[in-house]
């Protein structure tokens, strides 16, 4: 038989996209009920309001460090019911993606791994809190990833 020769690598067999989940863990929780045990004894029709925001911190070549905050306000009858905010993080590892590629993971698809994580620990500590149950509605962050890049493109636009 006749022995096939190994064909050497190209950079290009090198260089393939590689993304990893190396950890989830919540990085910080507070949960703050100033109106209890008061508005424990009134009809509770809250009015919940849900700020989000993302930051990347680069660990080190391949490692990305990505944290989702969630602010959860309830308010009932004009007063604060609870306040909770989560800080629901994860490290990624993320080799051969640049530019456009590695801000649309990092900003649309990290966040998307970790919310349903956050949304559950906003939950927890909503019911630990005696609240009713708190599901959180799903969150399209490419949605909001493309609505920021068309932003910063205009803000650029502008200042050109």
């Amino acid at each position: 038989m006749a022995e096939q020769e190994a064909t050497p690598q190209t950079e290009n067999d090198q260089a393939q996209p590689h993304f990893s989940v190396q950890r989830l863990y919540l990085k910080d929780a507070s949960f703050e009920a100033p109106g209890s045990p008061a508005l424990f004894t009134k009809q509770w029709a809250p009015e919940v309001g849900l700020d989000l925001n993302t930051r990347t911190k680069k660990i080190n070549e391949d490692l990305y460090e990505v944290v989702l905050t969630l602010t959860v306000t309830a308010k009932s009858e004009g007063e604060t019911a609870f306040l909770i905010e989560i800080q629901q993080a994860g490290l990624f590892q993320i080799q051969n993606i640049e530019g456009p590629g590695l801000q649309h993971t990092l900003g649309a698809f990290c966040p998307t791994i970790l919310f349903p994580y956050a949304r559950e620990a906003v939950d927890n500590l909503a019911n630990k809190g005696s609240f009713p149950p708190l599901m959180l509605a799903p969150v399209n962050f490419e949605a909001l990833f493309a609505e920021q890049m068309q932003q910063q493109e205009a803000e650029a636009q502008e200042t050109h």
